[in-house]
């Protein structure tokens, strides 16, 4: 996600803003935070109060108004003004004029049960004894009218905690922020906390720890991830922000991560430190810290005026993670963090999880789809197949320039045309990005991004000499089914349906009801799928498929087959002096 301001002190920093916050966390024990918001001058266009219904960069339904436990207005006497629930997200006040204060509880997503839209963790708010985190569209709402109005947020908590974030704080101990998106924008992390600091490509890194048990601190993340950061710092050359904050919560669960403009913030479960785990951090900061160029400086107007009472997609999807997914590879592999197979090997990966999904799906499709329930059963593919089709671009921008400039080139370019205030156009830009590169990737958007044409794997990868085999037979057997399943919009459709498997009844695209008698279904196949691969060849099974609206029972055995290395990439030892000139380019920052 992104945010607009630069990190220069405003004008209204000595004193109040407009928008005047305070936090309450001295109290914990209802698990609610108790919000006042300092105002004056508000009028009829500023009569509801918004809550947000999602933030940029989740690409999931929130509606924060569901945690709203209370809302109060009162005049500059301290008298009560009537406000009435709208919807979910929105409250009216009758008489905006004479608002000074609006006062309301709001509870913690994290331990609020709700029956559906659960708000990742990594997104959402928590409030403990010894730690909060704060998600700002989880906290604070904006009267209508006002989402581009300064803000400033003073938070009461124990003397001896320490406070991450990104946002910076005046004189008088306000966060400022220039406007409500900022807010968002910049998660606050306080209590127990360990700090570290380093500097990279001339912006100062901190890392902020909340670690349950102790077991991991900000030093051996930061000394984990300082390879990461230089390698990130020469693919990007100079980075676009003059702070960076990395926040870290390690307590019971697992989530994963939410990027920001100016920050980061991750989601792990308490593990003593340990190589493999500060492997899994590094791979994920990578990614999320790469956003401080997508979406921070290249977002359309969509980003850029956030829409936080109604979820509007954008098309660019691909660019704001799919790119972002790619070049947390390169930068490793330019970096020398990766050696040459094990980047083989995380693209054979992806492409194998973009086969287990609907083919069909374009990044477009992903992209616009991504805040319903067929979206987000897509959604994971935008790191993978998304990933796949910007490393893809990256070798026809290498090839059709003779080497000299790559996606990495052309996004740093684009750096320089756009920026945190100055979004592109929506529409025109898949037409500004051919302009700007050639009128072959204009055919490439076509292909592979607004549709869903086949990946030409094994063409473009044979450029820079390496080779792709869609299977390579080990010599070995394995019990199999004798078909493939794959989700196809709601359903589970059988695929590749072998000949034996032809004979005993079943169809292509039918679609899978039953396992053994067990009903199947998207959330249950994960189950059964356990169940399939503890059996062997000989063993028999039942399946009941739907077709033409009919369930059809039929009974089957586990055959054998030979044992597939599937999506393999390798360099070529036959590739010719031009590719291998092409991959050494490729290899490297420009």
């Amino acid at each position: 996600m992104l945010a607009f301001a630069s990190l220069s002190t405003p004008l209204w920093a000595a004193g109040p803003a407009p928008l005047t916050y305070e936090v309450d966390l001295n109290n914990r024990a209802d698990d609610q935070f108790n919000v006042t918001l300092h105002v004056d001058g508000l009028k009829p266009a500023n009569a509801v109060y918004q809550f947000a219904s999602t933030a940029p960069g989740t690409y999931q339904v929130m509606d924060i108004g569901r945690f709203v436990r209370s809302f109060k207005a009162f005049d500059k006497k301290g008298h009560e003004l009537a406000t009435k629930q709208l919807s979910t997200n929105q409250w009216q006040i009758d008489q905006p004029e004479q608002v000074r204060q609006i006062k309301y509880q709001v509870a913690e997503t994290w331990d609020t049960p709700v029956k559906k839209d659960v708000i990742y963790r990594m997104c959402g708010t928590s409030i403990e004894q010894d730690h909060v985190l704060i998600n700002g569209q989880g906290v604070f709402g904006f009267p209508q009218g006002m989402q581009a109005t300064p803000v400033a947020v003073k938070i009461k908590y124990p003397t001896e905690w320490s406070v991450g974030t990104a946002l910076e704080k005046n004189k008088d101990g306000y966060y400022l922020a220039d406007s409500y998106d900022r807010i968002v924008d910049s998660p606050i992390l306080l209590g127990r906390l360990t700090r570290a600091e380093t500097n990279v490509a001339g912006a100062t890194v901190e890392v902020y720890t909340y670690s349950k048990t102790d077991q991991v601190s900000s030093t051996q993340l930061l000394n984990s991830m300082q390879d990461m950061l230089k390698a990130a710092g020469q693919f990007l050359g100079k980075l676009p922000v003059k702070r960076y904050t990395f926040l870290y919560h390690f307590e019971d669960e697992s989530w994963g991560a939410w990027e920001h403009s100016y920050s980061s913030e991750y989601i792990f479960k308490e593990a003593p430190f340990s190589p493999a785990l500060a492997q899994t951090v590094t791979s994920i900061a990578a990614h999320e810290f790469f956003h401080v160029v997508t979406p921070l400086n290249i977002h359309s107007e969509l980003i850029q005026q956030f829409n936080f009472e109604t979820p509007t997609p954008s098309a660019h999807l691909w660019l704001y993670e799919g790119v972002t997914e790619w070049a947390n590879g390169a930068m490793r592999l330019r970096g020398g963090l990766t050696d040459l197979p094990t980047y083989c090997g995380e693209l054979s990966q992806k492409v194998k999880i973009d086969q287990q999904l609907d083919t069909t799906y374009s990044l477009l499709k992903l992209a616009l789809t991504c805040y319903t329930p067929e979206g987000q059963r897509q959604y994971g593919n935008i790191y993978n197949r998304g990933a796949l089709v910007a490393g893809l671009l990256d070798i026809r921008l290498l090839e059709l320039s003779g080497g000299k400039r790559g996606l990495r080139e052309v996004i740093n370019d684009l750096t320089t045309t756009y920026g945190p205030n100055r979004p592109f156009s929506e529409k025109d830009f898949f037409a500004i990005f051919t302009q700007k590169t050639y009128p072959e990737i204009g055919d490439f958007f076509n292909r592979y991004v607004k549709n869903a044409e086949h990946l030409p794997l094994q063409e473009y990868f044979s450029k820079i000499g390496i080779a792709y085999k869609p299977a390579v037979p080990t010599g070995k057997k394995l019990p199999s089914l004798g078909m493939r399943i794959g989700p196809v919009n709601d359903t589970l459709r059988i695929r590749q349906v072998s000949e034996p498997l032809r004979l005993a009844g079943i169809q292509e695209n039918d679609e899978l009801v039953s396992f053994n008698q067990q009903p199947v279904s998207m959330d249950t196949f994960a189950a059964i799928r356990d169940q399939i691969r503890s059996l062997k060849a000989g063993d028999t099974y039942e399946v009941s498929v739907r077709r033409n609206g009919q369930v059809v029972p039929v009974k089957a055995t586990m055959q054998e087959i030979d044992e597939v290395n599937r999506y393999v990439f390798e360099p070529d030892p036959q590739a010719t002096a031009q590719q291998l000139q092409l991959r050494e380019r490729w290899q490297k920052n420009l």
